[in-house]
């Protein structure tokens, strides 16, 4: 690839401002992949200011044209989404099957959803004497992780293209290559000039110079709940629209008339995936109290039973966590764990066997943990698991919102309507029944420290537009 080096500005691939540059690191292997270049706020001038000039003719642009856009957007990415896959598994860990089936497969997904909102959404309409008109929110300014990389950046792209917004991205410096590839797909469809601009950095200089810069009219930002209060600080002097969707401790309750072994393995299995770093994944499983050894004896033979391995070996289920940085902070927190005395089930410190080169981490899973123990308060980002007793339905829900977090809750039950009441007491933005997976066309987002805002369909559609109303100009004026 070509253009790791550059940055996409103003519909060309430009050199950057600085001489700076960074080793990215195939996790797997702690071995270096290639080098990208690291902007500054040179670069990021130049880039708002191409989508500035760019606002002005794309904001007037039709819904058919828009769709049009989409469309090519969606058959050049389909054409090159085996591409993504394979880099995503080389920069950030994930398994080749996961890559290939959620991965890759989650920013076409996008795409193709706010396709169909576009179509069918109502931009105008009369409100007593008035006429109300919804308009593209402006220059966009999007910060995104590495865990999903491809995925936060599709589900801010696709509604601000789709709203009549202009835009900067700046992806996460751990795992880049992807948003290159992807800068390369919007520029084979034929995105106008300015409209999508791609500056690499790191957050202390590219992403404070734009959350910050006076041009841009909104910052969306996923990543950690700290970075995002500065994005935050950041944006305030402008009184810049801000969404965010950032940390997460999810509680999964486990109720007394739940099919223990399906629930337990099946959701050990999907805090795992993805080796545990998912902001939404259910890190604290509440069982009954009385039922404490059952549901951890579930839970070790589930977790003895994964695979962790190369990314491209067949078989693995779990590749390394991204980096030595989060490698050493899960370490840390497992020896944490044991140290405030929660009993370890399986797992632990250090690698597993056999894999002594690698950012690899054993499925750990404490049982007998109590909800002020560390393990339970603070997002570990790795695949650990953390059992908690409650006494009765009040007693799981009280434990579940106990949490600074609302971003997703997780509840099994025999009784729908049971785990439907329940549903509506959890202080979080989702909240899945018996296994239910994310639903593309459902809002995401979180309550509390978990952020703000919604993505995805309709609703993440409508952050990237602004509300006005023409008094005086209606059918009943």
């Amino acid at each position: 690839m070509g253009n790791r080096q550059k940055f996409y500005i103003d519909g060309e691939w430009v050199q950057p401002s600085t001489g700076t540059t960074l080793e990215v690191i195939n996790p797997a292997t702690e071995e270096v992949i290639d080098v990208i270049a690291l902007g500054g706020p040179a670069d990021v001038d130049k880039a708002v200011t191409a989508a500035k000039a760019a606002f002005e003719t794309y904001a007037q642009s039709s819904r058919d044209e828009r769709v049009a856009l989409l469309e090519r957007i969606i058959a050049t990415y389909s054409a090159r989404m085996g591409e993504v896959a394979a880099v995503i598994s080389e920069e950030m860990g994930a398994p080749m099957p996961l890559a290939r089936a959620a991965q890759a497969p989650a920013g076409l997904g996008h795409f193709i959803t706010i396709l169909e909102v576009l179509k069918n959404y109502p931009f105008e309409e009369d409100i007593g004497t008035s006429h109300i008109i919804k308009e593209p929110a402006g220059v966009c300014g999007f910060i995104t992780p590495w865990n999903w990389p491809i995925n936060q950046i599709t589900c801010k792209v696709a509604p601000a293209l789709a709203a009549g917004c202009t835009m900067v991205l700046k992806p996460s410096e751990v795992a880049p290559f992807n948003a290159i590839l992807f800068a390369e797909v919007m520029d084979e469809a034929g995105v106008p000039p300015g409209v999508f601009n791609l500056v690499n950095g790191d957050g202390p200089t590219v992403g404070v110079a734009l959350s910050s810069h006076p041009d841009i009219d909104m910052m969306s930002f996923t990543g950690s709940t700290r970075a995002g209060v500065e994005v935050a600080r950041n944006a305030a002097p402008t009184v810049k629209r801000v969404a965010q969707e950032l940390g997460g401790k999810s509680a999964n309750i486990i109720l007394d008339d739940a099919d223990f072994q399906q629930a337990i393995a099946r959701d050990l299995f999907g805090l795992c995936m993805n080796s545990g770093q998912s902001c939404n994944a259910p890190t604290r499983m509440l069982v009954p109290r009385e039922r404490m050894d059952e549901a951890a004896a579930i839970a070790k033979a589930a977790a003895d039973n994964l695979k962790v391995g190369d990314p491209k070996a067949k078989g693995t289920t779990i590749g390394p966590v991204v980096s030595e940085a989060q490698f050493n902070k899960i370490q840390g927190l497992i020896e944490k764990g044991i140290a405030e005395g929660a009993k370890l089930e399986t797992g632990g410190p250090g690698r597993p066997d056999g894999l002594n080169q690698g950012y690899y981490v054993k499925p750990t899973v404490f049982s007998h943990v109590t909800n002020d123990m560390t393990i339970a308060r603070e997002e570990i980002f790795g695949p650990v698991l953390s059992l908690i007793g409650y006494r009765d339905d009040e007693d799981a829900v009280r434990i579940a919102n106990d949490t600074v977090y609302g971003l997703s809750g997780y509840i099994s039950s025999g009784d729908r309507e049971r785990a439907k009441a329940l549903a509506r007491r959890m202080r979080t933005g989702n909240v899945h029944l018996n296994g239910a997976s994310v639903d593309n066309k459902a809002p995401f987002g979180g309550y509390k420290q978990s952020g703000n805002g919604r993505e995805w369909g309709v609703h993440g559609f409508e952050e990237f537009l602004e509300v006005k109303a023409i008094m005086g100009y209606s059918a009943a004026s």
